[in-house]
C-alpha cells in the first residue's frame, strides 16, 4: 500500500509519520486490498481545547473511504480515525463478494 502524509500548517513531525505507517501497515495486513492512504494532519483553534485534526482517506476497489477526528493530540487523532476507518473497512469486506 501506498501511503502519503501531509502536514498543513503543521511542523513536520518524524515520529508522528512513524507511528500512522506503523498503524496503516498493521491495516494493509488486515485488508490486502487497500491501494493507498492519504494522510492528513490540520491543526485549528478551536475554543474547546481540541483543534488536533487527523483526515485519512483510503483507496481501495470501489467507493473511497474517509474518516477525520478532531482530538486533543494527533496521536489520538490517528486512533480514532483509524477505528473509524476499521469500522467502515469491516463493512466493506462483509458486503464484497468473491468472483473466481
Amino acid at each position: 500500500m501506498e501511503i502519503k502524509i501531509q502536514f498543513v500548517q503543521v511542523p513536520k513531525s518524524e515520529a508522528l509519520e512513524s507511528f500512522v505507517i506503523k498503524k496503516l501497515h498493521k491495516m494493509s495486513g488486515k485488508y490486502e486490498w487497500l491501494i493507498r492512504a492519504d494522510v492528513f494532519y490540520k491543526l485549528e483553534p478551536d475554543t474547546k481545547g481540541k483543534g488536533k485534526i487527523c483526515d485519512i482517506r483510503l483507496s481501495l476497489p470501489g467507493p473511497i473511504i474517509f474518516a477525520s477526528s478532531d482530538e486533543e493530540s494527533f496521536e489520538a487523532a490517528t486512533d480514532e480515525t483509524l477505528r473509524d476507518l476499521d469500522k467502515q473497512l469491516q463493512k466493506r469486506k462483509n458486503e464484497m463478494k468473491l468472483y473466481l
